[in-house]
Order: structure tokens, then sequence, then C-alpha cells
């Protein structure tokens, strides 16, 4: 069967056009993708896995997609939203067999019976991150003061304006005191808007997941936040309670986290819970 991978939405990107780097190269080796086909592949009849995703783990998914489809013979077809709108357009009816979310998310939407009760799989956990146009000098981000310092240097600063990261950024700078200096600064956007706006020196940095920075051409990691300001951001995934084939979208989520599927999600700047 023909793949329709990667046929998918990404509504974010409505206003600015720009897609993350995506590297047309095989991630798995051979014998893991042996090893994945006899677990998933075994009288599995094909078919169609509808996934509501955040943005924020669209990295891994779009790198391993292939491989996926290859080993089961099942079509992934996925959409990438802010994390709040995946809740908002599960809640809204939206047809869906897995959705990716922040726990808190899933949790609620098993509680409204969107999501199979039991369902629940924590995928990653990732931090928040600075980056700056490919090329120029990089920030010193590797204490509180040197990130307030950044902050203050900085003639703009693009993040997402919606979304768990965005929540986290605003916060933070009440944390250090200088929300109020910085409103003139800042520069609210989506997820490819921010980025591109950093590519293109429109912004001077960006504060964002450090996945997304490191998947987007143009754009460098200038560092992590450092302990004392960071917040590990987790994806969990759940299982639609009105999902065509519950078999092949469980399959998915165990895909997601096989052993041999960690060194992508490392490589991709994320970590796993257990670690």
């Amino acid at each position: 069967m023909p793949s329709a991978y990667p046929r998918h939405q990404d509504t974010a990107q409505a206003s600015v056009e720009h897609p993350m780097k995506i590297q047309p190269r095989p991630i798995l080796t051979s014998i893991v993708a042996t090893v994945i086909a006899l677990a998933f592949c075994a009288n599995t009849k094909a078919a169609e896995v509808n996934v509501l995703a955040s943005l924020a783990i669209k990295p891994v998914i779009e790198t391993i997609g292939p491989s996926f489809e290859r080993t089961s013979g099942h079509t992934l077809v996925t959409r990438f939203e802010l994390t709040p709108v995946v809740k908002r357009q599960a809640e809204d009816g939206a047809a869906f067999d897995i959705a990716i979310a922040n726990p808190s998310h899933i949790e609620d939407l098993i509680k409204q019976g969107k999501l199979a009760t039991g369902s629940r799989v924590d995928i990653a956990a990732f931090g928040v991150g600075v980056g700056v146009r490919a090329g120029a000098p990089k920030p010193d981000v590797s204490s509180p003061d040197a990130f307030k310092r950044a902050l203050l240097s900085a003639k703009t600063v693009a993040y997402v304006g919606e979304g768990t990261s965005g929540e986290f950024v605003r916060g933070l700078l009440g944390r250090l005191g200088i929300s109020e200096v910085m409103k003139e600064k800042l520069k609210p956007a989506g997820v490819p808007a921010s980025l591109a706006s950093v590519a293109a020196g429109e912004a001077e940095i960006v504060v964002m997941p450090v996945p997304l920075i490191l998947s987007h051409t143009g754009v460098e990691l200038a560092g992590a936040l450092s302990p004392e300001l960071q917040d590990n951001i987790v994806m969990t995934a759940g299982l639609s309670t009105s999902a065509k084939d519950a078999a092949a979208a469980r399959a998915f989520v165990e895909f997601l986290m096989a052993a041999e599927v960690t060194t992508v999600v490392k490589a991709k700047g994320y970590q796993r819970l257990t670690q």
C-alpha cells in the first residue's frame, strides 16, 4: 500500500510556512527494523493511524514515521498543533486515534471519556533553551544571572505566544523580575514564525523547547536553561475511545517507546522519563 507519510496538516504554520529540517536518511538500522517488524507486523491488518500531536514532539514523529510505516504496513496521518489546541480539538470532537500532549491534558481527556482509561504513556521530556541565528554570537545562558543578562541585552526576543512553553517563558520573566522591561522586546508568534524570525535576523534570540530549536535550519542552540530555571515538559500519549483500529494505534505508541527508538529521541534533544 503506498505510504501517505508525511501527509500531515500543521495548522500552526498557517501564517508562516517554514518546515522543520528533516534528513531523508534511514534512522533505524536493518536489525532494529527487523526487531520492530517482528514485534508489530505479524498477522496485522494494515490500517490508517491518525495522530493528533503537539508540535513539540514533531521532530521525533517525522523522523521515525517512515520506519513505522515500512515495518508495520500501517499508514500514519499526522496533525501537529500547539499543545492546548490538541486538547481543544479533541474535546470538540476531532477525529483521531492517538493524542499526544501534556500529561494534564491527557488526564483531562481521559476523565472526559475522549481517551481510553489506562492508555496513558509518557513518551519523553524536554527542556527549554535559547536559539540564535546560525553563525551569530551565542550568549551565555548557563546560569540565571547569565540568562537574565542575555534577555536584557537582546533587542528582540521571539517565543511561542500560545502553548506550554509560552506560558513557561512569561512565568520565567516574572521570576527574574523583568516582565515589564521585556514587554517591548518580546515577539510572540507560532513555532514556525518564531524560528523563522530568528533565522532571518528579525529577532535576536528565541526562547523555545530545545528539540524545536535543534530541528530548524538557520537557527542554532546557544544553550539550554540552567537547572535552577529549567522546566522539563513531558509529552504523553493516549488512545482515543473512538479509534478506528485500536491495535494499530497501540502499535505506534509501542513503537515510540521501543528501546531502539530511544536513540532517535536523544538525538532530537529529548530524554526518556526513566533515565
